[in-house]
């Protein structure tokens, strides 16, 4: 009986939180928007330095640089700090530390600094020399240094890695400084994360967390990764779908031959390729194989009280991406509590000017995999192999032999990525409904909130290993180009982020 009274409570309370607006900024927010009025200048030139600094895996110097850039902007706000790795070669953690007086709780505040890979070419200006645009990629270059009185906030910095994540990064240290001009506290203990090879797929940071459990012990992690939602609403997501790479090959002949002297005859890969994405899934993205979905953890009802709350914005979203249908007919949000089957990509043969009548000798799918919890990517491998095989392919993992080739009419070369499974917070936890009622002071417009983010992020990995609550605060446009070229960050989202780390950094409570 107490428990469901006290899980009622919680959904009353939460309830609350979703449906009314925020109150009146606070004294906080008065004081964080005075701060960010009088230093705007101050916060984009320190994006612009950062976002100027090369740091992506093909370059190690950059990422090097980066770190020992962010150690010293710590270390000028009195963090200790270290630079955590695993070995040589492999880009630091920047860890920084800061002690209050009297706090109870410890929250450490996660970003990464690496950027995704560039090609130059693809680009209208250059990735590592940021400029500043009146709007989006078509509006005029403007000079943001000559600019009297407070900044456009609709104007956009272009460069890689300006929204994911060092605007993140800008914001948690413009916060910080904004609360230390008002002579404000935290109300916390501080930890800082700070990865320098999220991009790459972060394959050292199990090791450097499991290395330095005690060191990066805390109550709560917040994660400073991905866009809000596309309402343009601050928001803040409890979770994070995981993800599961596939590359699949199927076989023909063993040279292209005539399809008027051999099709019909001939097996065509390209067909067998398109007859495979059929058994997969169908038009509207439903998954076909079976059992996939078995192990997938049902939503709560706060979960649903999250999404039912959520502002309508799919014909926009229809528009500005010129379709006429949406897969499922459902809301975008709703689509992304479910597990999904995307196709990537498709190579066999020629298109075009490059088309011959040949029958080509394979063909490759690209298919990439969103888990939801309680999916594992081991599950999901078995589950799919397991379907293939009841569809007379024959599953091998390494390029089959001619034998092989021989041996069995449908071959199929499987060759998987690691993956890593999906994760979501309890949204009814007293430090979710801390962190909610935290952000809810912070704007003057209620919260969106998110039971799990459609991306992919590793934060399985900090629950592994700490078992503690995973809260992402998203801070981006969420039209910036993130993993693409000319990635951007529209001001008024940083002015944001800024409020938010505030109250994260010093309204936190629980």
């Amino acid at each position: 009986m107490a428990k469901r009274i006290l899980f009622k409570t919680t959904l009353v309370v939460l309830s609350a939180l979703l449906l009314t607006a925020s109150a009146a900024p606070n004294k906080l927010t008065a004081d964080v928007h005075a701060w960010r009025a009088a230093h705007e200048a101050e916060v984009v030139g320190r994006l612009e330095d950062l976002t100027r600094l090369p740091s992506v895996a093909a370059q190690p110097k950059g990422l090097a640089a980066t770190a020992d850039r962010l150690t010293g902007l710590l270390k000028e706000r009195g963090f200790a700090t270290q630079l955590l790795t695993s070995g040589e070669g492999v880009p630091a953690v920047v860890y920084g530390e800061l002690k209050t007086p009297g706090a109870k709780r410890t929250v450490v505040f996660y970003a990464h600094y690496d950027g995704q890979p560039v090609v130059p070419s693809q680009w209208k200006t250059p990735p590592f020399e940021p400029v500043m645009r009146s709007g989006t990629l078509e509006a005029p270059v403007v000079d943001w240094k000559a600019a009297k009185g407070p900044l456009n906030p609709e104007w956009r910095l272009f460069g890689r890695a300006a929204s994911d994540d060092k605007a993140s990064i800008v914001a948690f240290l413009s916060a910080f400084d904004a609360l230390k001009a008002a002579h404000r506290k935290p109300s916390v203990n501080i930890k800082v994360v700070w990865e320098g090879e999220e991009e790459a797929g972060s394959p050292h940071l199990e090791a450097i967390l499991r290395a330095n459990k005690t060191l990066l012990a805390a109550d709560l992690w917040l994660i400073g990764d991905g866009p809000v939602h596309q309402s343009r609403r601050p928001s803040l997501y409890f979770g994070a779908r995981g993800s599961l790479g596939l590359e699949a090959t199927v076989y023909g002949p063993v040279r292209p031959l005539h399809d008027g002297h051999y099709g019909n005859w001939v097996p065509n890969p390209a067909a067998m390729a398109a007859d495979l994405i059929a058994q997969l899934r169908d038009g509207d993205g439903h998954i076909l194989i079976p059992g996939f979905g078995d192990a997938v953890a049902p939503l709560t009802p706060a979960e649903h009280a999250a999404l039912d709350a959520l502002p309508n914005v799919e014909d926009g979203l229809k528009t500005q991406f010129g379709i006429g249908r949406t897969e499922g007919g459902e809301r975008l949000a709703d689509s992304l509590m479910r597990p999904a089957l995307n196709i990537r990509g498709i190579r066999a043969g020629g298109v075009g000017a490059e088309a011959n009548n040949a029958i080509p000798t394979e063909a490759a799918v690209s298919i990439d995999f969103r888990l939801v919890p309680d999916q594992t990517p081991a599950g999901v491998k078995a589950a799919v192999e397991g379907y293939l095989g009841s569809k007379g392919w024959t599953v091998v993992h390494s390029p089959p032999d001619a034998a092989t080739r021989m041996a069995h009419s449908k071959v199929i070369y499987l060759d998987w990525d690691a993956g890593y499974p999906g994760l979501r917070t309890s949204m009814s936890d007293l430090v979710s409904l801390a962190v909610i009622a935290a952000g809810g002071r912070a704007f003057d417009r209620p919260l969106v909130l998110l039971p799990m983010m459609g991306g992919s992020v590793p934060i399985y990995l900090f629950k592994d290993v700490f078992n503690v609550p995973i809260i992402g605060l998203p801070i981006v446009n969420h039209d910036n180009s993130q993993h693409a070229p000319n990635e951007n960050l529209r001001l008024q989202n940083l002015w944001d982020g800024i409020d938010l780390y505030a109250h994260m950094i010093g309204d936190l409570t629980w």
